[in-house]
């Protein structure tokens, strides 16, 4: 099978075994769940210009790296707060962690926003490693800090046609417990524009032929794929239903289109299925499409993106079927952090405001829980 291409695209790893340590002393490995963040932290740029910049983060239009550092602060302050006890909360060390083992970061300048997250108010909490990726030229890219070292960081990206996907994807592994976990962290194109669905779907594509080369290779090793999809796991019903788009469900409506465009073919598909079965299975497509579980389906309700007064399922965690044999990493749940200080009264996303430096993002975070049982019981 051909693989797809592996390239650098600005990716920095840092804090790497043998390798710099940021914050201090190593965390000691906890016994039993892990738990991974997702948050889009709306446009964090740094306070240096390096020509970039959106408009209104430009010194001259009062930009400054106080109110950067602000920023840090606050959002730092909030990741504190995640464990914070709500109804749906697995029991267990997941419920009472004072923080989550790794968190992706969509929307961050470069790695030293990274950098800044691990060194400041949550120096004490374990976060050594750090993984970044973007496109050169770029404003923004994606980035995780891990409290686990992270043994292996690279970034795909794939021109299909005259699509190019206009962000990487960051893969990465961390190995708890000795047992690996790989994280395929996103961020696809939002709608603003005409034809955006095409860029989505040429993210999708990528995504889609990495699954099938993790499959082929490593078959029993867990796949997260996380990140602001900017697309809805219902969005195909949320159209018209007769358009393929970047997200499908396993229908046989969907997969229907599929055939009848000739998308399914080798590993070309630019889609992705996705189920409310565990372990998730693609029924009504052929046997060579993979399917990922969305909690979206059953765990998960409202949103974690308001838009025009109606709420966006945007964010993702979407799971290979590798966490759902009951034994060694599972999944164990998945909640949308909507309280304070992630809300406002109202209870939507507590947005950052730039005029006063008040809120803290657009998106609210997303966490995921696993379970782990040791083999043989």
């Amino acid at each position: 099978m051909k693989r797809i291409v592996t390239v650098c695209l600005l990716v920095l790893l840092a804090g790497c075994e043998g390798g710099k340590s940021i914050g201090g002393k190593r965390v000691t490995e906890a016994p039993g769940a892990f738990i991974a963040a997702l948050w889009n932290a709306q446009a964090l740029f740094d306070g240096q210009e390096t020509g970039n910049e959106y408009g209104e983060y430009l010194e001259t239009a009062g930009w400054t790296t106080e109110k950067y550092t602000a920023r840090i602060t606050a959002i730092s302050q909030a990741v504190l707060k995640m464990h914070q006890e709500e109804p749906g909360a697995p029991n267990g060390r997941a419920a009472k962690q004072a923080v989550p083992d790794i968190i992706g970061f969509v929307e961050v300048e470069n790695a030293g926003v990274l950098e800044d997250f691990a060194g400041g108010v949550l120096s004490k909490n374990g976060y050594f490693w750090t993984a970044f990726a973007n496109l050169p030229g770029a404003s923004l890219g994606i980035g995780i800090i891990s409290r686990f070292p992270i043994t292996d960081v690279r970034a795909h990206s794939i021109t299909i046609g005259k699509d190019t996907a206009p962000r990487p994807v960051l893969e990465l592994r961390v190995e708890p417990r000795g047992k690996p976990l790989v994280f395929l962290l996103c961020h696809w194109k939002s709608k603003l524009g005409n034809d955006t669905e095409a860029l989505r779907r040429a993210s999708a594509r990528v995504v889609w032929r990495r699954l099938l080369e993790l499959a082929q290779d490593e078959a029993d090793t867990p796949v997260i794929v996380m990140g602001d999809l900017n697309e809805n796991y219902d969005e195909f019903y949320r159209g018209s239903g007769d358009v393929i788009t970047a997200l499908l469900p396993d229908d046989p409506d969907a997969a229907a289109l599929t055939s009848l465009e000739n998308e399914i073919s080798g590993t070309s598909a630019d889609f992705l299925v996705l189920s409310g079965e565990k372990p998730p299975c693609a029924s009504s497509f052929p046997n060579n499409v993979p399917a990922l579980y969305s909690p979206w389906n059953k765990e998960l309700s409202g949103g974690s993106y308001y838009y025009k007064d109606d709420w966006e399922t945007i964010d993702h965690f979407l799971l290979s079927d590798a966490l759902f044999t009951g034994s060694l990493w599972d999944f164990a749940g998945c909640r949308v952090l909507n309280f304070a200080p992630f809300t406002r009264t109202s209870g939507v996303p507590d947005s950052y405001v730039l005029r006063n430096g008040s809120g803290l993002s657009d998106h609210l975070p997303l966490l995921l829980y696993l379970s782990y049982t040791e083999p043989g019981k």
